[in-house]
């Protein structure tokens, strides 16, 4: 089995440019560079979130069980326990 990779917030944050775009959902991190070009919202939507947790506008945008399974394949670790926030509304399974 895998062992899954564990980021701290800053970590993250050092992603936080078109070239190296990085964001947190429900304390999920995921590398969305290749994916910032494709995303139905527009890319400059997703530089706005680089480098940080992205429940909340996740949520607010009212994205679907569909736009989780999307983020799927960007999937490179979870947010270290020290550093994790409240789940959203809904959680998922990395």
């Amino acid at each position: 089995m895998e062992k899954v990779r564990r980021y701290t917030l800053e970590e993250v944050k050092r992603h936080e440019h078109p070239d190296d775009l990085w964001m947190v959902i429900y304390n999920k991190v995921f590398d969305i560079t290749l994916f910032a070009q494709d995303h139905p919202g527009g890319k400059e939507v997703l530089f706005d979130c680089g480098g940080v947790d992205a429940t909340e506008p996740f949520e607010d945008v009212g994205h679907s069980d569909d736009a989780l399974f999307m983020l799927a394949p960007y999937f490179v670790g979870d947010v270290i326990e020290g550093d994790r926030k409240v789940q959203g509304r809904r959680s998922m399974n990395g």
